[in-house]
């Protein structure tokens, strides 16, 4: 008879559980909104990338994850936290600064447009790092970061700490160096960071941008082709490219009414870092399933060993 009661009890528990949790899925926020209740996916297919972080923030809900633990090159990705130590340090965006020789680098891909004695703003070097991945545009902004480039990478690096990106270290301001590495968890962090900023959402997502250059009016575009693809919601992205690193792309955008962000890393193949985020973006609009599914491993992904032409 005890043990009769005993079961029923625990039948009761059970229903009251689960019928409050199907209370709070969907439930409104705070202000009265509809909030859609987190949802666990299989496994996207055909992901080349060696390292790929899907990342729900309306729910803090990891969507996908592979290898996203694992401290790599992330090329250009580097110049997110560049911008965001300067937009830290207050520095007026409207004063002007002279590209040097001292941001010449010397190694393979490191061409530029921007000749010693270029003077640009800050607000365009910014802008013209982060859309065009202009590596002399970044390092002049690390060079005249109060105290200087050393200054600036002990700021990237204090940042990354504040920010918890734990596995991170970065040793220059533009992402030609494959020291500077990051996990796909760290660069979610940081690209979550950078999305609060609105200089850093409105310059990574711009599709061109002019400036002048002596008596020369240079046309840069942006390196990820996604921002002038009307269909995509984007908040802030970044590319990157060297050949330790992989083709690399990160960004914050809006799929299915969620804020979601995506973190691809050593992704094989000139485009596939866009056609990876173009199946991730399909896959979470088409197949969601019901939760408990065990998303299969994700296929191993050969490292990148090409010669690189830029970090972009």
């Amino acid at each position: 008879m005890n043990q009769g009661r005993g079961l029923s009890i625990t039948a009761v528990a059970a229903f009251l559980v689960f019928a409050t949790s199907a209370a709070r899925a969907g439930s409104p926020d705070a202000e009265g909104a509809a909030v859609p209740a987190p949802v666990k996916y299989s496994a996207p297919r055909g992901l080349r990338s060696g390292a790929a972080l899907v990342l729900d923030t309306t729910h803090s809900s990891v969507l996908y994850s592979h290898n996203a633990g694992i401290a790599m090159p992330i090329a250009s990705i580097t110049k997110l936290m560049t911008a965001l130590v300067v937009m830290d340090a207050g520095q007026p965006l409207d004063e002007l600064l002279e590209v040097g020789a001292e941001d010449r680098s010397s190694g393979r891909g490191s061409r530029s447009r921007l000749t010693p004695g270029t003077r640009l703003t800050r607000g365009d070097l910014m802008h013209l790092a982060l859309m065009a991945s202009e590596n002399r545009a970044a390092h002049a902004l690390g060079r005249n970061f109060p105290g200087g480039l050393e200054a600036c990478v002990a700021a990237m690096n204090a940042k990354a700490r504040e920010l918890g990106m734990t596995s991170s270290h970065f040793v220059e301001p533009t992402g030609l160096s494959d020291e500077n590495v990051a996990s796909a968890e760290d660069l979610s962090k940081l690209v979550m960071a950078a999305a609060k900023v609105p200089a850093i959402r409105e310059f990574s997502t711009d599709t061109s941008y002019q400036v002048q250059v002596g008596r020369r009016m240079l046309t840069y575009r942006s390196t990820d082709s996604l921002t002038s693809k009307s269909d995509w919601d984007i908040v802030v992205q970044k590319t990157g490219y060297i050949a330790h690193a992989g083709r690399c792309l990160v960004m914050q955008t809006v799929i299915d009414a969620r804020t979601v962000v995506i973190v691809l890393l050593n992704s094989y193949g000139k485009r596939t870092r866009v056609a990876d985020a173009r199946r991730i973006r399909r896959w979470m609009e088409i197949h969601e399933h019901p939760q408990g599914d065990t998303p299969p491993a994700a296929p191993a992904v050969p490292a990148a060993t090409a010669a690189a032409p830029a970090a972009t």
